[in-house]
């Protein structure tokens, strides 16, 4: 099967990103909540909510005026089939991510933001994720963990996607060095790094 045609990524990630590179890891609601309540980051990414809880924390997020990737990998009751994700688009919900080709491609069919997660073992591995990606042409790809990015920076490039490093970020000279290799931003769940501007870091380029 030949690759699709590439799609533009959507200007509200390069606009974010450009100014905030850390995407906010959120697990769980309470996480969720401080997040909306009082972060600069426009990014996020959530997992480990119970479907009990999922349409209220969803809403406070989108309230706040994030953008948020709801992690159907890590999601409590959520399955992986075309349902999901009519469901969550429902419950107003407006961007996925999985690291499962499959429902990147039904997200973005269905008009939602998708995320596509990578976790890169070897330099073989990583060649058949730009495989799959080239098929599955999510808006962003999540690569871990972040600190085999200096040995796969070539190989990460050539994704074609706009990927975030996750994994190990801890430190805001974790942060520089995901962008000086390549990356468009970062994913951490550490708080202190969610405000974090681009601007305040002079080894990023």
């Amino acid at each position: 099967m030949s690759p699709r045609p590439k799609r533009p990524v959507d200007r509200r990630l390069l606009t974010a990103l450009a100014e905030y590179p850390v995407m906010a890891s959120l697990v769980g609601a309470a996480m969720a909540e401080r997040f909306s309540a009082a972060a600069a980051a426009p990014l996020g990414v959530l997992a480990s909510v119970p479907l009990v809880d999922l349409q209220a924390t969803v809403a406070k997020t989108a309230a706040a005026g994030k953008i948020v990737f709801v992690n159907m990998d890590s999601t409590p009751g959520l399955g992986h089939d075309p349902g999901a994700l009519t469901y969550l688009k429902g419950i107003g919900a407006v961007a996925v991510c999985s690291t499962r080709a499959g429902i990147i491609e039904r997200a973005s069919a269905l008009g939602l933001l998708a995320m596509q997660k990578v976790f890169v073992t070897d330099r073989s591995n990583l060649h058949r994720s730009v495989q799959s990606i080239a098929r599955s042409q999510p808006d962003l790809v999540q690569l871990m963990p972040a600190v085999v990015l200096p040995y796969v920076e070539r190989q990460a490039r050539d994704l074609g996607v706009p990927y975030l490093a996750a994994g190990f970020v801890q430190a805001e000279t974790d942060v520089a060095d995901a962008l000086r290799h390549g990356a468009a931003g970062v994913c951490t769940s550490d708080e202190d790094l969610w405000d974090l501007r681009r601007a305040g870091l002079p080894t990023a380029r």
